[in-house]
């Protein structure tokens, strides 16, 4: 193996199809295979509303170096049909090259790119494999164009497909790796070869992550009701509950109403508990989680934004739910709102906010979106970043108080059957012992007690990252963002005119008003990126320190941004 350092060159592929051609799967192997060559990766994947049919789209962008987002333009696309060339022809680079399926030729071979066509559905039968295993001719050419060796190529399909079939894709991949060579294609300058890997890097989505970080902070039920982009979640933990080394249990309720309430009274019983859905889902929910505030029971959320309102297009990815979910539930109590913009991040949200729920008793939720969540990159899971904590649990002296006041605001805590402890749980107001009043002394009382546990948390904010800085931290002009905008950002930074200093806000409430005012009180100019209209962060920052961006770039149309797009955006501002 070389170690030796490549130059930061990144290349993107596009793999598309229709629903059931394997085009997700066929993105997450070819993101794999350069995983274990050693390069670094961004696969975002686009689908439409439907439960059969449509488009559907994988796009990848490689580098030997971090990458942090994905690019439209394309070097490489592998059609399975004629509609992914005429719906992506605008996106292909001046050299690109266009792998399509034999049988589409005549319809896009007139269309100025440059088509090498491949008979892969015939190829696939002549093995005997599954149709929807064809992608993998498209990959083995791919593979030669990138410079690979027809050794290198076979030993690491092998590898990445060992449990799906190694040897059929590999014999595959073998086809499209010598229909290339035949054909005489040019390979790419740099010449992909393999180089030096952390074992520990994974190709993973944010929603995966999140359900590794629940795990890893000891989850033991998580309840949910699909709805997308947060259904993976799910699908993933539901898996582990089959594992008999894991004590997670998942159920699939019958709505989302039904999930939090179900897991309300599972924390009531003493389990840690986990609830995903999507902010269409979490609008129905605002009852129960008010009563998760007042009756301060722990409870992680994963919630993940997509475009609306209402159904809106569900499938693609939105910012829009900052404000919604900051002021969710009816009535005022303290909760954590963490908004990650990687995978890593959302590993590290997870497990922090199901610690912090029950540290806290009270309710926490991780703010994603479906570019998040259904995109995958590498990533390391680091566990350094990640806080532990336990509950306060009743000593057993004297009478049991369920809302006992105490210093810090957190009351012991006693689940039903515990001997001597009459463990109350309830949506009134109440006193100490959980009986209900309207006594105004009271009402006063537990809401302060409420509140001084959210102004003990905020005295730790020095344990977790509420807020990230990248680029010149010197610079005076600041490009503020939050979320899933971090990697088009990140990669966009590359090519501005000027440096500029990157600001990351992760914790949304409570809000880290001295960290960011430190960061952006000498900045004289402001740039302000997020996916919606009436920059909802900026409202934020605002509202906690008076400090108001000077220019706002927005992106609404329920696509995720584009670094080269941005980076013109940006560079006009500073020019």
């Amino acid at each position: 193996m070389t170690t030796e350092k490549k130059s930061q060159i990144i290349r993107t592929i596009g793999i598309g199809g229709a629903a059931g051609d394997g085009v997700r799967e066929a993105g997450l192997h070819l993101a794999e295979i350069f995983n274990r060559l050693g390069y670094q990766s961004y696969l975002s994947f686009s689908y439409p509303s439907l439960i059969r049919g449509g488009h559907n789209f994988s796009r990848l962008s490689i580098s030997a170096e971090k990458v942090f987002g994905d690019y439209s333009e394309l070097d490489v696309l592998v059609a399975v049909n004629s509609e992914t060339v005429k719906l992506h022809l605008n996106e292909l680079k001046e050299d690109a090259l266009v792998f399509v399926e034999q049988s589409y030729l005549n319809e896009v071979k007139d269309l100025g790119a440059k088509i090498i066509a491949f008979p892969m559905t015939d190829l696939a039968k002549e093995i005997n494999a599954r149709v929807v295993a064809r992608t993998t001719v498209g990959l083995g050419a791919l593979a030669y164009v990138a410079g690979l060796s027809a050794e290198k190529t076979q030993e690491t399909i092998l590898s990445v497909f060992q449990d799906i079939g190694g040897e059929m894709n590999a014999k595959l991949a073998e086809k499209g790796f010598q229909l290339a060579k035949e054909a005489n294609i040019s390979k790419w300058a740099e010449g992909l070869t393999e180089i030096a890997r952390n074992e520990k890097m994974e190709i993973i989505d944010s929603n995966k992550a999140i359900a590794k970080g629940f795990l890893t902070a000891g989850a033991e039920f998580y309840i949910a009701y699909p709805m997308t982009p947060s259904t993976s979640i799910l699908h993933f933990l539901a898996k582990e509950d089959l594992n008999p080394k894991n004590k997670i249990k998942t159920i699939q309720a019958e709505d989302e109403i039904s999930a939090i309430n179900m897991a309300l009274g599972v924390a009531y019983s003493g389990k840690r508990t986990a609830v995903g859905t999507a902010t269409g889902g979490f609008a129905l929910m605002q009852e129960a989680f008010s009563f998760a505030g007042v009756s301060e029971t722990p409870v992680a959320i994963a919630v993940s934004q997509r475009q609306g309102p209402a159904t809106g297009v569900p499938t693609n990815t939105s910012q829009a739910d900052l404000q919604f979910v900051l002021h969710s539930g009816h009535g005022e109590f303290p909760r954590v709102v963490i908004a990650p913009g990687d995978a890593e991040e959302s590993y590290e949200a997870s497990a922090n906010a199901l610690h912090l729920a029950w540290k806290y008793q009270i309710p926490t939720i991780v703010l994603v979106d479906k570019q998040l969540s259904e995109s995958s990159q590498s990533s390391i899971l680091d566990n350094a970043k990640i806080v532990p904590s336990e509950s306060k649990a009743w000593n057993h002296a004297g009478e049991y108080n369920r809302y006992q006041f105490t210093e810090d605001g957190v009351s012991p805590l006693a689940t039903p059957g515990t001997e001597n402890a009459n463990v109350k749980l309830t949506s009134y107001e109440h006193d100490e012992y959980g009986i209900a009043t309207d006594d105004t002394d009271m009402v006063k009382k537990m809401n302060d007690k409420r509140f001084l546990k959210g102004e003990m948390l905020k005295k730790e904010f020095s344990l977790y990252d509420t807020v990230k800085v990248y680029g010149d931290e010197s610079s005076d002009t600041v490009i503020l963002f939050w979320g899933s905008p971090k990697g088009a950002i990140l990669e966009a930074a590359k090519h501005l005119k000027k440096p500029v200093k990157l600001v990351q806000i992760l914790w949304m409430a409570p809000f880290d008003t001295d960290r960011v005012s430190k960061e952006l009180v000498e900045a004289t100019k402001i740039i302000s990126i997020e996916g919606n209209h009436d920059s909802q962060l900026s409202a934020l920052l605002r509202e906690k320190t008076g400090i108001i961006p000077d220019h706002h770039i927005n992106r609404y149309d329920s696509k995720p941004f584009d670094p080269m797009e941005l980076a013109k955006e940006i560079n006009e501002i500073l020019s």
